[in-house]
C-alpha cells in the first residue's frame, strides 16, 4: 500500500494493514510511446561505453524500466544514472529515483560500461519502456479486458460492508480492511464462503473513486498477527532461520467492470520478537504480487529479476518506516502454489533480511486504488510445517 501512515490510536492500529503500492504507470486508454537513442561514444579492445537517451512520447509516467537484449554477447559491468541488471542477453535498466518522473516529451539519459567480443558490437534491435515497444511514435494504450459479472451469478450472501468488519474461518479471519477509504469515495464488502480443513473460500466486491494513486482498501484473509493476535493454532510465529515450509495455494477469479487500478497480493509481516503486541510495528514487510491492473506498482525501486516457484518476479525495495520488499510477478496469474519460505530465503541471501527475525503474519487479498470489481477466492490455504 502507500506510504506515510502513522498509527496514533489503538483503534486505528488494530484496524490498519500496510502493504506497499503506488501508482507507477498511467491507466488504461493513456497514450503510450517512447523513443530510445543508443550510442557508443567510446570503444576499446574488450570494452566499450554506451549512452542511452530515453524520451517519453506518451502521457506522463512516474517511474520507468527500460528493457532490451544484446545480440553479440555484450555484458554490462557498471552503470550510472540508472540501476542496470543483466541475465543472459536480457538487460533491464530502472530509474535511479531522482529521474523517475518523465513528463510528455521529456527525456532522461544514463550510461554504462560493458565488455564485448572484439568482433561484433551490434546496437540492440528493440527497446521497451514499461512494457511498451519504443517505435518513436505514440499509440492508444491497451483497453483492459473486462469480464462482466455473469447475470446468472447470484449475489453473495452474508456480506459485511462496514469498515473493518471481519468473519472468522477456521484459523483465518477475513478483514474488510478499508484503511485508505479517506482518500476516496465508495464501498467495499466481504463475505465468507466455505471452510474445509485448512482451505477456505471467500470474496470481496468494491466500487471506489477518488485519488488514483492512493490505496483505498486491502480486504484480505489474515493468518497470524495483525496488530495483535486474534486466533490461535495458526502455525505462526516462526523464525526465518528455522527454514520451515510455508506452503500456500490460492485460486481466484478477478472480475473488473471498466477501468480499475488494483492488485492481488500476499502481505507478509516480520518482527524481531516472537510475540509482538499491537504496540510493535513490523520491521519488515514482504509483498508477493500475483496479479495487477491499471498501472499499480510497488513502492521503492526495482533491484533485480528473480526466478522463484518456477516463474519470474521483479524485486523492488523501499522503506515506509520499515523495510518493504515486493516481488511482482512478470505476468498475471489467477492460480498459485508457492512456498513463501523461498521468498524470505532470497532476501536473506542478499543480506537484506536477518534470519533471526520472525514471520508473524501471512495475509492474502486485494489492494484497490480505484474502480469497480470483484475478487472471488475459490480456494485458499497457507500451512506452516
Amino acid at each position: 500500500m502507500s506510504v506515510g501512515r502513522l498509527r496514533t490510536a489503538l483503534a486505528a492500529i488494530a484496524a490498519m494493514v500496510v502493504a506497499a503500492g503506488i501508482l507507477t504507470a498511467t491507466g488504461a486508454q493513456a497514450a503510450v510511446g517512447c523513443q530510445v537513442t543508443y550510442t557508443v561514444p567510446t570503444q576499446w579492445s574488450g570494452g566499450f561505453t554506451a549512452n542511452v537517451v530515453v524520451k517519453n512520447l506518451g502521457d506522463p509516467i512516474s517511474g520507468w524500466t527500460l528493457r532490451w537484449s544484446f545480440g553479440s554477447g555484450q555484458q554490462v559491468t557498471s552503470a550510472w544514472k540508472a540501476t542496470v541488471a543483466q541475465s543472459g542477453s536480457a538487460v533491464t535498466a530502472t530509474d535511479a529515483g531522482w529521474n523517475a518522473a518523465l513528463a510528455t516529451d521529456a527525456a532522461t539519459d544514463f550510461g554504462f560500461n560493458a565488455t564485448w567480443n572484439n568482433s561484433a558490437n551490434a546496437v540492440p534491435a528493440a527497446f521497451t519502456l514499461n512494457g511498451v515497444t519504443c517505435t518513436g511514435s505514440t499509440t492508444p494504450g491497451p483497453t483492459p479486458t473486462v469480464t462482466p459479472t455473469p447475470p446468472t451469478s447470484p449475489p453473495p450472501t452474508g456480506q459485511l460492508c462496514n469498515a473493518f468488519d471481519s468473519v472468522t474461518m477456521g484459523k483465518y479471519w477475513v478483514n474488510n480492511n478499508l484503511w485508505g477509504q479517506s482518500s476516496g469515495t465508495g464501498t467495499q464488502c466481504v463475505w465468507a464462503g466455505s471452510t474445509s480443513g485448512n482451505t477456505i473460500s471467500w470474496g470481496t466486491s468494491w466500487s471506489w473513486s477518488g485519488q488514483s494513486n492512493q490505496v483505498k482498501s486491502y480486504a484480505s484473509s489474515v493468518l497470524g498477527w495483525h496488530w495483535g493476535w486474534k486466533l490461535t493454532n495458526t502455525g505462526l510465529p516462526v523464525q526465518v532461520s528455522a527454514n520451515r515450509n510455508v506452503n500456500t495455494s490460492w485460486n481466484y477469479n478477478v472480475t473488473l467492470q471498466g477501468s480499475n487500478t488494483m492488485n492481488v497480493a500476499y502481505d507478509l509481516w516480520l518482527h524481531t520478537i516472537a510475540n509482538p503486541t499491537w504496540e510493535n510495528n513490523p520491521t519488515d514487510e514482504v509483498m508477493i504480487w500475483t496479479y495487477r491492473a491499471g498501472g499499480a506498482g510497488p513502492v521503492g525501486t526495482r533491484q533485480a529479476t528473480v526466478t522463484i516457484g518456477g516463474t519470474t518476479w521483479d524485486l523492488y525495495r523501499g522503506n515506509i518506516g520499515w523495510e518493504v520488499y515486493s516481488f511482482v510477478r512478470t505476468g498475471n496469474t489467477t492460480s498459485v502454489s508457492l512456498n513463501l519460505r523461498d521468498f524470505l530465503n532470497d532476501l536473506v541471501s542478499r543480506g537484506w533480511l536477518a534470519s533471526s527475525k520472525y514471520l508473524t503474519s501471512v495475509q492474502a487479498g486485494t489492494e484497490v486504488f480505484i474502480g469497480t470489481g470483484r475478487l472471488d477466492t475459490t480456494s485458499y490455504s497457507t500451512n506452516v510445517s
